[in-house]
């Protein structure tokens, strides 16, 4: 069984590395900016917080998704 995390999700290690905050503080964000659209979400995470964008990219889909495990 292969138990690899795929998707977004495989970006949250890097994340929180590169930004020193948990997923957690990244998903308040993105709740605290709705309702909004994926990219303004995109935007929020970039211009005010300095994230790159795949980076940001992942937080706003899997938070849009649904699953903030």
């Amino acid at each position: 069984m292969n138990d690899k995390v795929k998707g977004p999700a495989s970006y949250f290690p890097a994340i929180e590395k590169t930004y020193g905050q948990p997923k957690s503080h990244w998903f308040a964000i993105v709740e605290a900016a709705q309702p909004a659209r994926h990219m303004d979400l995109v935007k929020v995470l970039k211009d005010h917080h300095g994230m790159g964008h795949g980076h940001a990219n992942a937080v706003v889909a899997h938070m849009l998704a649904g699953s903030q495990a």
